[in-house]
């Protein structure tokens, strides 16, 4: 069986049908899969002679509807036996439409939309959601395809040395106990706060932990040098390496702390530990850390029962930004600390 799978966009949400991925290939050896993304995100993809990544160049040449029409010439000579859908947005169901067109099986996996919505309101039913790892999941085994997670799905980054240059230019060592923290997210109701992340690089230091590296995306490296300004030996990792090479350096650190953010999710498929730290947003509504539910952070929604008041960080009102606000004023930096403490001992 040969699929095609579309999954545009957003940095997390595609890193999390990595380990899918991975683990559909290795429960179905008769299976090949055609993945369509944004070319920035295939790092995170194991390498298999049954897998292959088609770059959707959505701001160019794949731009609108007759942009994606080009995508699919491209791409309607592969013998697909169905297209599976796990964006469900209008671009990619654009792109299933002309498929469907040319006969082919459309398979589109539920968000959950209404689930989550209701899981927005105080007096609901509040328990958690399927996980979107596993919402992913169903839509393949409506094609009669094993699923669910094997044991080692994770991604692993092949040593290259190109990491060589980055250690000597910032005087670390590959051996050094190295602590990533990733202070900033797309959204602010996200955020705890650079005072609290300031002041949780000064305790790390004070207990002889001071090989601190800060993870962020090019837009954030003026906050991340203001951040600096105050600890001048933490290394800023943003802007100085590939994505490829970032992943790499990732599979090096001890721990890392991080905001319900893409850089959660990619410490989470590389197999490795990070302490999230959780706002108006809620891991029960299904983008919870893989295989890192015990270092979750957050404010219980007994003690706060406004959380969650978004689902995926957007704030509309005064009220869903003063929840975000409270969610994350209620965790201290002693918390955090006690959870980076749980992986190093």
């Amino acid at each position: 069986m040969h699929l095609l799978v579309i999954r545009f966009s957003a940095m997390g949400d595609v890193a999390l049908t990595a380990p899918v991925v991975h683990s559909l290939l290795e429960r179905n050896p008769a299976l090949k899969i055609t993945f369509v993304s944004n070319k920035a995100f295939e790092p995170f993809f194991n390498r298999s002679d049954r897998f292959s990544f088609h770059p959707a160049e959505l701001k160019t040449k794949h731009k609108g509807a007759g942009g994606l029409f080009e995508l699919f010439k491209e791409l309607k000579t592969q013998p697909f036996d169905a297209v599976v859908d796990l964006h469900d947005v209008l671009r990619s169901r654009i792109l299933c439409t002309y498929f469907k067109g040319q006969g082919k099986r459309i398979i589109r996996f539920n968000k959950g939309r209404s689930e989550k919505k209701k899981l927005l309101k105080p007096d609901c039913d509040f328990k958690p959601l399927p996980h979107t790892t596993a919402r992913y999941f169903e839509a393949f085994q409506s094609l009669g395809l094993s699923i669910g997670m094997t044991d080692d799905p994770w991604k692993k980054p092949k040593s290259s040395g190109e990491l060589n240059e980055f250690f000597t230019a910032n005087r670390l060592s590959p051996e050094a106990k190295l602590i990533g923290i990733a202070p900033f997210a797309l959204h602010e109701s996200k955020i705890w706060g650079s005072d609290k992340i300031d002041a949780l690089i000064g305790k790390l230091k004070e207990k002889g932990l001071d090989n601190i590296l800060l993870f962020g995306g090019r837009n954030e490296i003026d906050r991340l040098q203001r951040l600096q300004e105050n600890h001048p030996e933490v290394v800023i990792v943003a802007g100085q390496l590939e994505l490829n090479q970032e992943l790499e350096l990732m599979t090096m650190l001890r721990v890392m702390v991080s905001m319900d953010s893409s850089n959660m999710h990619l410490m989470s498929i590389l197999g490795k530990k990070v302490v999230s730290i959780w706002g108006g947003t809620h891991h029960f509504l299904g983008f919870g850390p893989l295989g890192n539910e015990g270092l979750i952070v957050e404010v219980p929604r007994e003690t706060l029962p406004c959380r969650p008041c978004t689902i995926y960080g957007k704030t509309d009102s005064q009220k869903q930004r003063d929840c975000a606000k409270a969610a994350m004023d209620g965790i201290t930096v002693d918390q955090v600390l006690e959870k980076i403490r749980k992986v190093l001992l």
